[in-house]
């Protein structure tokens, strides 16, 4: 039980950690302002408490979906 606990965190966080990059990656494209404010003002539009929800739900939903992948196939 412990190990599929501690499973179920790395995965959920590997998810968020992906999400946070994706949208820290595109604050410095050509259309982000990031280039333009720097990286200071891009992690400060990145990290909020709004990107948090959506990015902890979206995991959640991540791995509830793989989790019924893994014990289907």
């Amino acid at each position: 039980m412990k190990k599929n606990v501690w499973r179920a965190v790395i995965e959920v966080a590997f998810i968020i950690f992906l999400f946070y990059s994706n949208l820290l990656m595109g604050e410095f494209e050509r259309s982000g302002m990031g280039a333009r404010r720097g990286f200071a003002w891009a992690i400060r539009d990145v990290f909020t408490a709004a990107n948090f929800a959506i990015a902890l739900t979206a995991a959640l939903i991540g791995y509830i979906l793989f989790e019924s992948f893994r014990k289907r196939f």
